[in-house]
């Protein structure tokens, strides 16, 4: 017969001690810091969309193109993506207002929007990643170079033990 060891813990059992139930609970920065990075995640977004656009200054192209390494100007325009103006927008703008939304409940403590964001912010790394590994796009600051930053600051706040307990905080167990 086999001698069960004390200090062993089964495959399956949590490593953190369960949660427990505090409607009090004080927000912690975790969730503050996830709550404003998903909010300049859609910021970002609309700042990507107007550079798509819109021509940039000369400044800030050269700014663009020094980041990246490259020098050269970004030239994904309108035309490029197929898309009329109104459609982009339109797009852009029910995106924005999906991840601000996001945001907020975020701040509020929401478990479910924690959850989604953490979903979504791993498949647009992901995507990031395959893109650059089977069709050679490059990250660059005029691609996704700000974006997986902050998908992956966002992944690191979210996934906190402070975040989940804050989103978990009204659940009986």
């Amino acid at each position: 017969m086999r001698e069960k060891h004390p200090r062993k813990r089964a495959a399956f059992e949590p490593l953190a001690a369960p949660v427990a139930h505090d409607p009090a609970m004080r927000r912690p920065a975790a969730t503050v810091a996830g709550g404003v990075l998903v909010l300049l995640r859609a910021a970002a977004g609309i700042v990507w969309g107007l550079t798509v656009a819109f021509d940039l200054p000369p400044w800030v192209q050269a700014v663009a193109g020094a980041a990246d390494g490259s020098g050269a100007e970004p030239t994904l325009t309108l035309s490029d993506l197929g898309l009329s103006a109104g459609v982009f927008f339109g797009i852009l703008g029910v995106i924005t207002v999906i991840q601000a939304v996001f945001g907020i409940l975020l701040l509020r403590g929401s478990n479910v929007a924690r959850v989604l964001v953490m979903l979504v912010s791993t498949v647009s790394i992901v995507s990031a990643f395959v893109g650059w590994w089977e069709l050679g796009q490059e990250i660059t600051v005029g691609t996704t170079l700000v974006t997986v930053s902050l998908d992956i600051l966002v992944l690191l706040a979210l996934s906190s033990r402070d975040a989940a307990a804050y989103a978990r905080r009204n659940e009986r167990r």
